[in-house]
């Protein structure tokens, strides 16, 4: 049998009538066959499921797709969240502030613009005097400076350069303060010194104290070197329209030269 070998064909035999086989003579007509890939082929491409990825590998994925956008949603929560509370914060804030600065006009030392006569008479009676510097020193009872520094004079209270009162023009509840620092040079166990507060009033000749101390023992034993103390004064006082408050220091000279070391005053409660 005669046949292009470049293409390979299975032998074919032909059985006649009578039983017998012989080799064809002629090339049969020849049935198209296709080549199928080995069984064990076939089974790998049935077992690699879908677009060659196995299920147990496509559900991991799935499953981290999932926890991705879930992930995102609950970033997406939050920031919305967060956004509802500035919102709120933004509303909120405005009524607060309005809370808080309204005391602060109350009890600040406030001068009206338009200098209306009501609105004057209703600050609060103060005054804070804070120490004059002064080379020679005469006088127990003090001198201080009114406008210097934190110093002031308000609300009716009036002070008097010349003898170092404070005139209150309001009878009424005041608190009354003053404190006194002092150097004491060649310190020694016996030094002392007084500090009192007192009032002089209308109709009355002889001043009224306020208050009084008498310090001593502050030196320590055995000492020539210079020694700072002090004293500090406070309480309530009725006082009446037209009293004059005053501090006197038994030692005036040993002040401490100082605006803010000694200081003086009083307000309305």
């Amino acid at each position: 049998m005669s046949s292009d070998q470049s293409y390979p064909f299975p032998q074919v035999f032909v059985v006649d009538r009578g039983g017998g086989t012989h080799d064809s003579a002629q090339t049969p007509n020849l049935i198209p066959c296709w080549s199928f890939p080995p069984a064990q082929e076939r089974v790998r491409r049935k077992r690699g499921g879908c677009l060659g990825i196995s299920y147990s590998l496509a559900l991991i994925l799935l499953l981290l797709f999932l926890l991705v956008f879930a992930a995102l949603g609950f970033e997406a929560y939050q920031i919305m969240h967060i956004q509802k509370q500035l919102r709120n914060a933004r509303q909120v804030e405005p009524e607060a502030t309005l809370e808080f600065s309204a005391p602060q006009k109350q009890i600040g030392v406030y001068e009206p613009e338009d200098g209306s006569k009501g609105e004057r008479e209703s600050i609060r009676p103060a005054a804070h005097l804070i120490e004059r510097i002064e080379t020679n020193r005469n006088s127990k009872t003090l001198r201080w400076e009114h406008k210097v520094g934190q110093a002031f004079a308000i609300g009716g209270v009036v002070y008097q350069k010349e003898d170092g009162a404070l005139r209150v023009n309001e009878t009424g509840l005041y608190h009354v303060y003053s404190r006194v620092e002092l150097i004491f040079k060649n310190c020694h166990p016996t030094s002392s010194f007084e500090h009192s507060v007192f009032v002089r009033r209308e109709g009355d000749p002889a001043p009224l104290t306020l208050m009084n101390a008498h310090r001593a023992g502050f030196c320590p034993q055995h000492s020539t070197r210079s020694w700072t103390t002090e004293n500090y004064l406070g309480s309530a006082h009725q006082l009446k329209k037209h009293d004059k408050v005053y501090v006197n220091i038994s030692h005036p000279e040993y002040l401490s030269q100082s605006h803010y070391g000694s200081f003086f005053g009083l307000y309305k409660i």
